[in-house]
């Protein structure tokens, strides 16, 4: 999936040389976390929206240098990294360099965003799993074969968790079959943290449970 035309630059960077007063202008005109800033045509970092008001207006940015973060992506960074470093830097706008370091525009996380939900992990009606195992014992290529042998398929598959060397795995799946594929999974020692409610085995040990309680009850 190309992103490239989703490069922005209705803002345009602020010169190192500018005033903090036209920096606070444009965070109160506009919903951006950060602005790109510039210095001699290249770009050094971003100053935060937080920080600008932490300022008196007539400071220029070159005096608050120190505050800025060099955070970026390049125009070929894949679009779910562009997702995670939007999460890492806590910004709704992400600069975008060139192969040469040079300054193209940004992205905003709301473009990106959409792109995430318009992905067959999102759209595609299925059944969404969440398995368990030890981190050192599972693989995608055994989870891969665990679903396909059973005539289903995969519309998206993640490491959703990990702690205590356990990594949880979260699957998009077709609905077919769905009720093989979990017990499939469970033979292969994967612990079901949800999934459908189609599950019959989770079923059938409630009803069993039940039944069980009804007769030590009588």
């Amino acid at each position: 999936m190309d992103i490239k035309q989703y490069i922005i630059n209705d803002v345009k960077p602020l010169d190192i040389s500018s005033d903090m007063k036209k920096a606070q202008e444009i965070f109160s005109q506009l919903t951006y976390s950060h602005l790109p800033i510039m210095e001699n045509d290249i770009y050094i970092g971003c100053l935060s929206e937080n920080d600008a008001h932490c300022f008196e207006s007539d400071q220029k940015l070159q005096t608050v240098k120190y505050s800025m973060t060099a955070f970026h992506v390049k125009e070929e960074t894949h679009w779910l990294d562009v997702l995670e470093a939007f999460a890492q830097h806590q910004s709704n706008m992400m600069p975008v360099l060139d192969g040469k370091n040079e300054y193209l525009g940004y992205y905003e996380l709301k473009d990106i965003m959409e792109l995430f939900n318009d992905a067959p992990f999102m759209y595609e009606s299925g059944a969404v799993v969440v398995v368990q195992k030890g981190s050192n014992d599972y693989s995608f290529s055994e989870v891969a074969q665990i679903v396909e042998s059973n005539d289903s398929k995969i519309f998206g598959c993640f490491v959703s968790n990990y702690n205590d060397h356990m990594s949880e795995i979260t699957l998009k799946l077709s609905p077919q079959n769905l009720n093989t594929v979990l017990q499939t999974f469970r033979r292969y020692s994967y612990e079901i943290v949800s999934a459908a409610e189609e599950d019959s085995y989770l079923d059938t040990l409630k009803e069993r449970s039940d039944y069980l309680n009804k007769y030590l009850n009588m």
